[in-house]
């Protein structure tokens, strides 16, 4: 007797490819977003103790 249960160890092959190209774009992807970087970097990027405080709680109104 057949079952009609596919194997546990069957691979998706769309899934695979698909896989395999999204990690080939991000790769692409980085190593442009790198080139940009090191072409036009951001002012203030790279300065971490430059941080912004954040706003003081002001004491609260009188009310009249």
């Amino acid at each position: 007797m057949s079952t009609d249960k596919a194997p546990d160890n069957l691979v998706d092959l769309q899934q695979a490819r698909q896989e395999r190209r999204h990690d080939l774009n991000e790769a692409r992807l980085q190593r442009v977003r790198q080139a940009f970087e090191q072409a036009l970097p951001l002012p203030g990027r790279k300065s971490s103790a430059a941080k912004k405080k954040g706003k003081k709680s002001r004491s609260p109104r009188k009310k009249k």
